[in-house]
């Protein structure tokens, strides 16, 4: 494969803690959650009554006629995708008649797909019958849609891609955009992931298997802010978020040819898979520090370049320690210098769409030199030597490189490296 240079030239998304990047990261940074008590009926006979709902309703940003259209994840995955084209400025390159769609693509990831769809359809056909089944409910449910929406918006015509490996689906993503430009399929491509998983049924399960926090049960007067404590002796599991994160990659030619800005180099990436068990990890994290050697090896990069790390850390018991272990096995004596977060601590976990949007935080943390705080983390398991940023900390100045870790069920590991760009 080529040693073409990829570089991020736009971002976009929609969290729970932001209806845009702007506020996402201001928020981020200073430490709030956007985890709350649903307000849904069904909820209240729920085990988990708390969850990271988006902050802004995508029916304020999209036309309502066009949303009715879309699944939940598809209106997500729009929303962020709409603020990444313009931010990256080709939206006028595309009015000019300047861009070449045979060489844009999209990666746009989830883990579950249209399940608010499916769901509700399924309901609609056992109470109504089989008429009552929307005609459009294939192409919403089915989880190619969020790619398929954004390649219509930005009339994408290289490879539309879905990645569907769990909670590692999103940073995967980004990892084969990185191959298809780097392949000469394309020298644009929008990438990232979406969830819209907060329903009924993917809550109750989540929460019988013992992967939702059971602190999250939503007794009254409880505070959901707390819930969500990566390393933090008390944590007992994640909680559920939604949203999404886009990116747009371009080969460094395709960027400094249209003077674009430039937020930060994508170095390369790794995937490796656990086959230990299809929901725990290896408790060792073997195969997620096997990922990590293979992205530094990738991007030509040693221990040394590592800096900053927004872990996949969601505030389970077994998969904090097996990251900490694999960020020492990886990094060695420079596992000290890197200073470590794990935003999911404000944002939940968005399953398929957090590895997206936890590495637009990455890019803006080597961007504006600042990494966001792990919030929650009020005594630190003693089995996790890392250097956890507890409060906003500054990155140092000069070439510096940062991971985006992501892992999910079926074992799947995904590491990727951003870099300072010059």
């Amino acid at each position: 494969m080529s040693r073409t240079r990829v570089v991020v030239t736009g971002m976009g998304t929609t969290s729970p803690v932001g209806g845009d990047v702007a506020s996402t990261w201001d928020a981020l940074v200073a430490g709030r959650s956007g985890v709350r008590y649903l307000t849904d009926e069904w909820a209240e006979q729920m085990p988990v009554r708390i969850a990271g709902r988006i902050a802004v309703e995508p029916t304020e940003v999209l036309e309502r006629v066009k949303a009715r259209r879309l699944d939940r994840s598809s209106q997500f995955a729009l929303v962020a995708a709409m603020e990444a084209w313009a931010d990256s400025g080709l939206d006028q390159a595309q009015a000019a008649g300047e861009l070449d769609g045979d060489r844009v693509g999209v990666a746009m990831a989830s883990g579950i797909g249209g399940v608010t769809t499916l769901l509700d359809n399924y309901d609609a056909l056992k109470e109504k019958g089989p008429r009552r089944v929307s005609p459009l409910a294939v192409p919403m449910l089915m989880p190619n849609a969020p790619a398929a929406q954004i390649s219509l918006y930005v009339g994408a015509r290289a490879a539309v891609n879905t990645p569907v490996s769990a909670c590692a689906s999103g940073n995967e993503g980004i990892a084969l955009a990185i191959d298809q430009i780097r392949l000469g399929r394309a020298d644009v491509v929008v990438a990232g992931g979406t969830e819209a998983a907060i329903h009924p049924l993917p809550m109750a399960a989540f929460a019988n298997m013992m992967a939702l926090s059971k602190t999250a049960s939503g007794e009254a007067g409880g505070d959901p802010t707390t819930v969500s404590r990566p390393w933090d002796t008390g944590r007992d599991g994640f909680v559920l978020g939604e949203g999404a994160g886009v990116l747009v990659l371009e080969s460094l030619e395709h960027a400094q040819a249209r003077g674009a800005r430039i937020y930060a180099e994508v170095l390369g990436a790794g995937i490796t898979a656990d086959s230990h068990d299809i929901a725990q990890p290896d408790p060792q994290g073997r195969g997620g520090a096997r990922a990590i050697l293979r992205c530094l090896a990738e991007s030509e990069i040693g221990a040394g370049d590592i800096k900053h790390i927004n872990a996949h850390a969601t505030s389970t018991p077994q998969g904090d320690i097996a990251e900490g272990l694999m960020i020492h096995a990886t990094l060695g004596a420079h596992a000290s210098d890197v200073v470590v977060t794990s935003t999911k601590s404000m944002t939940g976990h968005l399953l398929g769409g957090a590895g997206a949007l936890e590495a637009i935080a990455t890019v803006l943390a080597l961007h504006h030199r600042v990494v966001p705080p792990t919030i929650n983390l009020d005594d630190l398991d003693p089995q996790v030597e890392l250097d956890i940023a507890t409060k906003a900390r500054q990155l140092p100045d000069g070439d510096i490189a940062a991971l985006n870790n992501s892992f999910g069920f079926g074992g799947a590991n995904v590491a990727v490296a951003f870099g300072s760009f010059r």
